[in-house]
């Protein structure tokens, strides 16, 4: 029988690997195609791909099966659930696997894109740019339609003109420009923080007008430290919460 194919995964072994596994096969879980096999390959496999050992595989396996999106079946084998949605917070503790999947498994409608001036509270982000290229985005539950959040990406025109509008339509802007594009990420700075919603955020997301809304940004930095994306993403108060991790070791 076919299995799901995951994506791959370079681990950075400052940062428990269970974590690492669960979110790089959570991502890939979440953002699947509709018609992608339902079946897992068996953990000594998953451990071979990722790198790890069978029980590190395994503690990740079961963190997936907490959360509903996987069941496992004695003899039968490991399967993804089709009608999972996410409901536990994503937690996050440096990986940037985190970060994409706590931005896939939704139905996503490219708003429109283009040339934008570089947004004044922005500009600290893009010294001597005048002007991005940007991304708008809306994004609905994938089961019932309702919209969740909507996106604005600024990215450096540079890394813009290598950017396939149509990928954005199934990845999110973190993959994109990680596995598309090439660029190579060395940190994302997230900020989230409480705001009202605005008359072009209650539209989008139908919502009442100065409804609370959680607000993040999101500033994506390749290895020469310059910040080649910054994310502004207006979820849902109703539909997402957050949860930070410190570890102290």
């Amino acid at each position: 029988m076919t299995t799901f194919a995951p994506d791959s995964l370079t681990l950075n072994r400052k940062l428990p690997l269970w974590y690492q596994v669960s979110q790089s096969l959570r991502a890939s879980i979440l953002g699947r195609g509709p018609h992608e096999p339902l079946r897992l390959p068996t953990e000594d496999r998953l451990a071979e791909h990722y790198g790890v050992s069978v029980l590190t595989m395994r503690q990740a396996l079961k963190e997936l099966e907490s959360e509903g999106l996987i069941s496992r079946h004695r003899r039968r084998g490991t399967f993804i659930e089709p009608s999972a949605r996410r409901g536990a917070p994503v937690r996050l503790l440096g990986s940037v696997d985190a970060i994409v999947a706590q931005q896939s498994g939704e139905r996503t409608t490219v708003l429109g894109h283009g040339p934008a001036p570089v947004p004044a509270e922005l500009a600290e982000h893009f010294p001597g740019l005048r002007e991005t290229t940007a991304y708008r985005r809306l994004r609905s539950d994938a089961a019932g339609g309702e919209p969740t959040n909507w996106a604005e990406n600024f990215v450096r025109p540079d890394i813009a003109t290598r950017i396939d509008v149509a990928d954005l339509a199934r990845w999110p802007m973190t993959k994109v420009l990680r596995d598309a594009v090439g660029v190579r990420i060395s940190r994302i700075t997230d900020t989230v923080e409480a705001r009202l919603a605005d008359p072009e955020t209650s539209r989008l997301l139908r919502v009442p007008l100065l409804s609370p809304i959680l607000h993040y940004t999101g500033v994506t930095y390749d290895d020469a430290g310059r910040a080649v994306d910054v994310a502004r993403i207006h979820y849902r108060g109703d539909r997402f919460s957050f949860t930070v991790t410190v570890e102290a070791r």
